[in-house]
């Protein structure tokens, strides 16, 4: 009797191991592998019996540095500068795990549009002008505040910057509530297509080759948890050559979770056009340790290594 006792509580504790929930944070665009965890989650068979997921959108990466630190979130999507910036203000302690999308020579990069007819030529002539970006402190502040220096404009007392999230950038831009606005596919393609605005500049002018998310997760939790983390990163690992293999239903997962109609993203999505992916979804370490040099360079951040990113055994590609 003892002996079913015994067994009974360990069976239990296992079954608790099995399903351990990993909180995870997500935003749009270009989280194709997360997007098939969400919307196809037959085709991860560890998915719902090894580990479980809380999902939570985010409208960017700096909130979700927040969340990391504070301990609301597990893993969660991360721009170098973001993650960088909870580790020096908010003594997050994380790993690097896989890496979702970079930009690549001749493919898109962020760019920051202003209407067709508007006297803003280049960016010097942002200089009191109000202007979009999509969140602050986000991945994408770090080039842009480069670009704006480089060409004479203070981005703390020359313009107004106010947070425009990607979704509604364009209908900003058009109404008027901005003078310029940072642009992502899918929207910059819909965008483009009804004509009437342009690019004023990209952010591959400032940095090349930038690194635009990861996947991160809290240090603690990984060591905690290894085999749930584990199991996490082999489906972001399977997920993004899931993706990559099989584009008609790439477009059908994305269009479901970010509801851009199919055509739009048939325009760009995972053509030359489009950020580059990894085929494994391996981070980019020395990229990234770029990054986070200049970052130091212009006084954004003091010298970090990214070493401190890296797990020994918990790093895509995870087969």
């Amino acid at each position: 009797m003892a002996s079913m006792v015994a067994a009974a509580t360990l069976g239990g504790v296992s079954a608790a191991c099995a399903q351990q929930t990993i909180r995870v944070g997500w935003t749009i665009p270009a989280e194709e592998s997360k997007y098939w965890m969400m919307k196809r989650p037959q085709e991860f068979p560890d998915l719902g019996k090894t580990y479980k997921i809380e999902w939570t959108q985010f409208q960017g990466t700096s909130p979700m540095t927040q969340a990391l630190a504070a301990g609301a979130l597990d893993c969660a999507t991360q721009a170098p500068l973001s993650l960088a910036n909870g580790v020096v203000g908010g003594n997050l302690k994380a790993y690097i795990v896989a890496q979702h999308v970079f930009e690549k020579p001749g493919g898109f990069s962020v760019y920051w549009a202003v209407l067709e007819d508007s006297p803003i030529k280049k960016i010097a002539d942002l200089k009191g002008k109000t202007v979009g970006i999509s969140v602050l402190g986000g991945g994408t502040q770090g080039p842009f505040d480069m670009l704006l220096k480089k060409n004479g404009v203070d981005p703390k007392t020359d313009i107004k910057l106010v947070e425009t999230s990607f979704s509604i950038s364009e209908d900003a831009l058009r109404q008027g509530r901005v003078d310029a606005v940072n642009m992502n596919q899918p929207f910059a393609a819909r965008a483009e297509a009804k004509g009437g605005t342009r690019k004023l500049f990209s952010l591959s002018e400032a940095m090349p080759n930038i690194v635009h998310i990861l996947e991160a997760c809290r240090a603690d939790f990984v060591d905690k948890n290894p085999d749930a983390v584990k199991a996490y990163v082999r489906d972001i690992t399977s997920g993004m050559k899931k993706a990559l293999a099989n584009r008609d239903e790439t477009l059908k997962v994305v269009s479901e979770v970010i509801k851009a109609p199919i055509p739009v993203l048939d325009s760009y999505l995972l053509k030359d056009n489009d950020f580059g992916r990894d085929p494994g979804a391996a981070p980019n370490f020395p990229a990234i340790q770029k990054m986070l040099d200049i970052y130091a360079e212009t006084g954004m951040l003091p010298k970090l290594d990214v070493a401190q990113f890296k797990h020994p055994t918990i790093v895509a590609p995870l087969q």
